[in-house]
């Protein structure tokens, strides 16, 4: 049984190998799996790499559990920190909630 390879652009695990490419069926990205890897790294919903104290935006209005309202969409988060061994993998400061952690599928890189 081969090893199950993820998208490195969309995390998806449903790919399948064509000619010397792996291809996502779910985003149709290709790439060679020899040259990429992303061992420790955490991508944004685009695809890009971020990297500890960077700024991001969020993708869409979030709930706060315990909070009666929710980080909107838009909300620009500064200066970062990465957990890559979390499934909350980014930590950051947004105005007016104070310390959170949110999941990298929610944010792009500003």
């Amino acid at each position: 049984m081969s090893e199950t390879i993820i998208c490195p652009k969309c995390q998806s695990e449903f790919t399948y190998e064509q000619d010397n490419l792996q291809v996502c069926s779910q985003c149709f990205y290709e790439w060679d799996p020899a040259e990429v890897s992303t061992e420790g790294k955490i991508f944004d919903s685009l695809g890009k790499e971020l990297q500890n104290g960077d700024s991001v935006i969020v993708i869409k209005d979030l709930p706060v559990k315990g909070s009666p309202k929710d980080i909107k969409a838009g909300t620009k988060v500064k200066n970062i920190r990465l957990r890559p061994e979390s499934d909350h993998n980014i930590d950051c400061k947004i105005e007016g909630f104070g310390a959170m952690a949110l999941k990298s599928e929610f944010v792009r890189k500003a």
